[in-house]
């Protein structure tokens, strides 16, 4: 639609330019324009003057995990190429709820929504950017002073024909799938955004391609020299298929516990790490090629994976902790119990407690139906040993129960 990424050959640059596209282009989706990307960086190179460099997260849920650490990365990588990087916490257009993506209106959360999780974003994603380095912005700032007035000449900035064009809209509006009014200011109040902020770039997922585009359109009808976009892939989940996120649990938090980080990165396929290695690790790309290379030779796949969550650990938690989460993991994998496991209280009825209703009650399962499943599967142990009779019931005393590999509780029964 508005622009297109007209590849041309690269002209010769100064080193630092080159490297500076070079790191900017890696594990990216899309750079458009990359000619008016690389002018704007020649422009910074003979200058000195840092380029501004945004991204918007709209603080919708309490917690960052892994796939929002994608584009965070890059503003990191950026950042420490000198260039300003600015944080802009959406909670004015969070009220709003952007419809990118969606087959249905999505519900907009209240102020007091917002604000709670606006508060644990910044210091979340202060793990991955420079605090000292970082321009923390809130886009309420410049979007309510706006008023009706404002809105209005913002909206005759833009056609309804162009925000048709997005795919979801497209889908819907042809399905007689509701559109409400509110969802068409979405992509004109983030490239609003873009205007307020005068970027020089904005970051997103491929998912926002749209949005992104419509603040470069939006800067051009305000007299500002438009900005490049970059959109970033959106990292799958734990299952491999759809892309992470908290609410089809398929996610990892970036405050999880390190062994809960550990183990669930080393759950992923085989195939799926070379995915976690491109768009999460810092390794450099030459290294990840040899890994590859190894473990096409032969090497176990397992191997390289640990390392990979390794990397990851110590990025959010420590070197310490890293140490400590694949030991615990390595001490599950072995049948042997962990020392710092949940402990619970049960009451034992006359006669005993059935051991499905004790799994259920400790937490370890969500029904005694799968820990039915979870038994007759081999895969429920009492102190260590396989329990295999379904009626056993267990009687006063002290016991540990485990379901899988990793699902603990000291349990004791009075």
């Amino acid at each position: 639609m508005m622009d297109s990424n007209t590849s041309s050959p690269t002209p010769a640059l100064p080193d630092a330019v080159r490297d500076a596209l070079a790191i900017t282009k890696r594990g990216c989706s899309e750079l458009l324009v990359e000619a008016d990307w690389i002018a704007k960086l020649q422009r910074s190179h003979q200058t000195g003057q840092p380029l501004r460099i945004k991204l918007g997260l709209d603080p919708t849920a309490p917690d960052i995990h892994l796939g929002h650490t994608v584009v965070l990365n890059k503003l990191r990588q950026l950042q420490d190429l000198g260039h300003t990087v600015i944080f802009l916490i959406g909670d004015f257009t969070s009220r709003i709820g952007d419809p990118s993506g969606r087959n249905t209106t999505r519900p907009p959360l209240t102020v007091e929504q917002i604000q709670t999780n606006a508060q644990t974003y910044y210091a979340q994603a202060s793990l991955v950017l420079d605090p000292a380095r970082t321009e923390i912005r809130y886009n309420s700032e410049w979007s309510e002073p706006l008023g009706a007035d404002g809105m209005i000449r913002l909206a005759a900035k833009y056609t309804l024909a162009r925000l048709l064009e997005r795919d979801d809209f497209t889908k819907r509006f042809r399905e007689g799938v509701p559109i409400a009014m509110h969802e068409l200011l979405y992509p004109l109040m983030q490239g609003y955004d873009s205007v307020a902020l005068k970027s020089d770039l904005e970051l997103g997922g491929t998912d926002q391609k749209f949005n992104l585009l419509v603040g470069r359109e939006l800067q051009r009808e305000y007299g500002q020299e438009p900005q490049c976009i970059l959109t970033m892939p959106l990292l799958e989940g734990l299952d491999g298929v759809e892309k992470m996120s908290k609410s089809k649990g398929n996610y990892i938090g970036i405050q999880e516990p390190p062994a809960t980080m550990f183990a669930k990165l080393l759950s992923i396929s085989d195939t799926l790490m070379w995915r976690y290695y491109e768009l999460l690790s810092f390794r450099p790309l030459a290294e990840i090629e040899r890994l590859k290379a190894e473990v096409a030779a032969g090497r176990n796949p397992k191997e390289v994976k640990v390392l990979l969550a390794r990397e990851i650990v110590t990025r959010f938690h420590s070197a310490a902790a890293a140490d400590a989460a694949q030991a615990d993991f390595e001490l599950r994998a072995r049948g042997g119990i962990p020392d710092d496991i949940p402990e619970v209280r049960l009451t034992v009825p006359e006669g005993g407690l059935a051991l499905p209703q004790a799994l259920k009650q400790a937490g370890l399962v969500p029904s005694t139906a799968e820990a039915l499943r979870m038994i007759e599967q081999r895969g429920v142990r009492i102190d260590g040993t396989v329990a295999e009779d379904r009626t056993l019931k267990l009687s006063a005393g002290s016991v540990v129960l485990q379901v899988g590999k990793r699902k603990f509780a000291r349990v004791t029964l009075g």
